[in-house]
Order: C-alpha cells, then structure tokens, then sequence
C-alpha cells in the first residue's frame, strides 16, 4: 500500500514501512492543490506539525486509512472530518515524553538562573557577574498545568530537585496526583502558589490563551515555562506581564504562531528566554517518534488495533488475539439483524456473554455498528460508525454478563425500529469457525458467509420442499440449510446458504403461498 510522508521524519519509521512491504514516498513541499492531487490514492499520511490535514485534504484522500502524527500534538489535524471519512487519526505520544520533560528542565533553570543572557554578555566582552542574582528550584513551589503523560514526567523530575509540586488537570484523579508527589488544585490556587508555572495541554479552544492578563497577575512574581503547545498562553499578555514586573521572567519553546514573528514582543525582553521549538528535538526522540508512527501506520493497514489511535476503539496488544475473532463475527451478526429489520435502525444493543464479557470489547462493538449500518449503504467502518450512530439518533447500548447457558461465548447483536427487533446471536467452535446460532430466538447452526436467504413460514409438510424447487426454478443453488420452529405446527426459521442472488421473481412467488411468512436475501462479506 502507499504511504505519503509530508514532513521529515526519521529514517528509521521510513524503514518500519517498506520492510512491512509498503511503498514509501515523500513530499516535504506539498500544499494547497498538490497535496490534494498526492493524498487521492494514498493509503496512509504521515505528518508532524508542518502538515495541514483539513477536510478538504480527507475529502481528496478516498483510500486513506489512517493519518500518523508523528508526535504528540494534532492541532493541524481536522479530527473529526476524519471521524467523518472513516479515516483514523494516531499520534506517537510517548516518543518525544522524555525529551520534553528535559527540557522544561532546562527552561527552568535558564530563566532562574539567567543562563542565556550571562552567556551572551560575556561572549561579547562583558564580565557581568554582578548583574545576576540567580534563584534556586530547591524549596520552592512548581505548578502545572495539565498532568499527561509530560506533565507527569516534568513533576518526577521537578520533585527529585526538592520543589513542592502543585498542579491542575480535571481529568486526573487526586490518586493519581499523589503518586506523583503532587496536589491537585484549582487553577486559581495553582497559579497564586506556583514560584514557577510550567504548562503541558493540548490547545484546545478552551485552553487556547487560557494563560492571560488574569492569570499572570495571580502567578505574580514567577517564573512561566512553556514547552508544550502554543497559543495556550496569550503571548501579548505575557510580554506585557513581563514588562510591567508582575512577572520574573518567562521561557518558551512553542508560539502561536511558528516561526515566531521578528517583531513580537516576546523577543523584546531580555528576562524571556525563547527558543525554535527544540522540546521534541532529540535524536532518540526523533527516532521514537518514528518508529512508533511507522508501526501505527503498520497496524492500521493490516486491519489490526492502533496502540494511539484517538478517534477510533483501540485494543491492547496484548488481549487484541482473544478478541480479534469476534470483530469480524458482531459484525456479521449485525448485517444479519439490519437486513431481517423491516424498519430504520434506532436502536442498536450488542450483549456479551461468558468469556468475552470479560475483555475490552470497544473495538467488537464498533464492528457490529459498522455490520448494522453498512447494509444501509452508508460509507462506514469501526471508526466513524459510533459517530454515525449518534449523528442519526441510532440508541446504541452495550451488556455483558459472564453468564452464559449453552456456549463458551456469545455476542447478540439487537436491532429495532421503536416497534419491532431483531436478533441475531453468533459464537465461535472449535478453530475459531464463527456461526450464526440464533435468529429471533430460534436456534439455528449457520455458516456466516456469503450469500444467505431466510425464510420465516409455517411448520408443516411441504414448505420446505416448495422452496427448495422455487429455488431450483430460478438458477439458486442452494449450499446449506439449518432449520428451526417455535413448537411442532408452529412457525419455523430456515437459513440457507445458497451460491447465487436469488431475483425478486422468487422471493414474489414463495410469499404468494400463504405459508411463507417473509423471504429475505442476505448479503455477507461484500458480495452482492
């Protein structure tokens, strides 16, 4: 398959690629139409930063599968346009943790210690040792915004140098704070402790310039270090903060905008230290980065889990195996239950029983949404379908009970209209051979695959050697049958497997006779 790269990245994730088997280009200087001309046929994008991965971009790329970012942030990645195109969006998070951390390290110190503007002072002449007073960390208040995976590998750090640690993240437990060494507090409280204030968010629109006038006055006479996104601090607000002597001094290594401008005021204050955005620019880093992306990219083409995949079910690696053979049974189960429902989809419900019930079964669940709603020709997959389900209304509830009567294992997938339901129950035997064991509560031993007709009718001689000659008449050979009834004289199910489409024409005259209830023809694994 093809994979287009458009930013640099380490030749070793280039590697990671083409030894897997897949053809590799580059272009580095690709936007605007050029870009949307390379992305029509590629089945992969991998990008850093300098890449804009818009709707537009996702629209062109018909074939494309996943979007890498090669790195932890994806703000120049419309994810939810890619929730839209089934197309899923991974980052590389851990890769460039440790050099990140290291850096704000740095940071810290450069500005406590004024360690950039000693040093150009004296390599021009000037022995300016009485100009600098430095301040120690040891003892004094650390605050941090955001506790990710960086921001717990900055309080680690922070904490081996004998600060007090206090931090804001409302998605983080107090628990998890506390192994850390860390209070969590409000913002507020957080910034009017910090001696210095170090941020690791995402930018988001609600954390976009969270760090303004107010919040510099709270942070007083500190230091603020930021090496993690930009735009999350209002830079005319800091420079203005600085200025002014409400703030010690400030060290960033991420702008608003990249490059940063010539004429920014940040560059016009000596006690704010600036550097390129090197956070990440480590050669383990980059090569982490990568390879981790590379084998994102990997998993994803092979139809397995992606370890950071954010807008799609993901799956330790470790348990992928014992789930895997069910992804592909739930979703049969659900192109059954959506073809036998006369009505639209507003509920779906899929139940785990027994051993199953006792996995991750996100990504199972997904596939049996993608199972219910690709009948209906919509363009889904495991990605969008959660989104397309609540897009359209579609109630989607999942169950699990480690309960089961008569299998190891059991998936149900339930569909309804508001009125009526179907549904479909699927195991696997012995060799992971999945079958389809009930439909509607008849139990049944169908072979999941291909072409299928169910006929629901009334138990009695003859029905089933009527359809089989109607069958007959119209070229449909017919493979395999299981048959069920409720009660002797009752209602009976039947699938059959069969080799062909089976045309209207038959389905109209079997349900002329008044003891065949309904006729449906069943399409599995794409065929028609």
């Amino acid at each position: 398959m093809k994979v287009l790269v458009t930013d640099p990245i380490a030749d070793a994730g280039i590697e990671v690629l083409r030894e897997a088997g897949h053809e590799v280009e580059t272009g580095y200087e690709l936007e605007g139409e050029a870009l949307l001309e390379a992305v029509s046929d590629t089945n992969a994008l991998i990008v850093r930063s300098g890449t804009e991965v818009t709707a537009d971009v996702l629209e062109a790329a018909s074939e494309l599968v996943i979007v890498g970012r090669a790195g932890i942030g994806v703000d120049n990645i419309d994810i939810d346009a890619a929730t839209d195109e089934g197309v899923i969006v991974a980052n590389a998070p851990e890769g460039n943790v440790r050099a990140a951390a290291e850096h704000t390290v740095a940071m810290a110190f450069a500005t406590a210690r004024s360690i950039p503007q000693a040093h150009v002072r004296l390599k021009s002449g000037e022995w300016a040792k009485g100009d600098y007073l430095g301040t120690e960390l040891n003892g004094k208040t650390l605050g941090i915004v955001g506790l990710g995976r960086v921001g717990q590998e900055v309080a680690r750090k922070f904490d081996s140098l004998g600060m007090d640690l206090v931090a804001f993240d409302p998605y983080i437990s107090e628990e998890r704070a506390d192994r850390l060494g860390a209070e969590l507090v409000g913002l507020e409280d957080c910034l009017s402790r910090a001696d210095f204030l170090t941020i690791h968010t995402p930018l988001t629109p609600e954390t976009e310039d969270m760090i303004s006038d107010e919040e510099l006055e709270a942070l007083g006479d500190g230091y603020l270090i930021n090496v993690g996104r930009g735009g999350i601090v209002d830079e005319d607000a800091l420079a203005r903060k600085v200025d002014d002597g409400t703030v010690a001094g400030a060290a960033l290594d991420v702008f608003a905008e990249e490059p940063l401008s010539e004429d920014s005021p940040l560059l016009e204050h000596e006690e704010v230290i600036v550097t390129p955005h090197l956070g990440a620019s480590t050669e383990a880093a980059q090569e982490n980065v990568a390879t981790s992306t590379a084998e994102q990219v990997v998993a994803a083409l092979e139809g397995e889990p992606v370890a950071n995949a954010l807008n799609a079910p993901s799956i330790d690696e470790s348990a992928f195996p014992r789930v895997e053979p069910y992804i592909e049974l739930a979703d049969t189960a659900g192109k059954v239950a959506a073809q036998l429902l006369e009505g639209r989809v507003e509920g779906v419900e899929v139940t785990y029983e027994g051993e199953i019930a006792e996995e991750d079964v996100e990504l199972v669940t997904a596939s049996a949404l993608k199972g219910v709603f690709e009948p209906l020709e919509w363009q889904v997959n495991a990605v969008n379908a959660p989104q397309i389900a609540d897009d359209r209304g579609v109630d989607v509830t999942e169950s699990k009970t480690r309960q089961a009567e008569d299998f190891q294992s059991l998936v149900s997938v339930t569909v309804s209209d508001g009125d009526e339901e179907v549904s479909v129950d699927g195991t696997l035997f012995a060799d992971e051979d999945p079958r389809i064991v009930r439909v509607d509560g008849y139990r049944v031993d169908a072979i999941p695959h291909g072409k299928m007709v169910i006929t629901r009718n009334t138990d009695e001689p003859g029905v089933i050697g009527l359809i089989g000659s109607v069958m007959g008449e119209h070229d449909v050979n017919i493979a395999g049958m299981f048959n069920a009834r409720e009660t002797h004289g009752g209602e009976a199910l039947t699938v059959y497997n069969v080799d062909s489409e089976v045309p209207e024409a038959a389905k109209d005259e079997l349900e002329t006779d008044e003891r065949i209830i309904g006729v449906r023809y069943i399409t599995l694994n794409g065929q028609s």
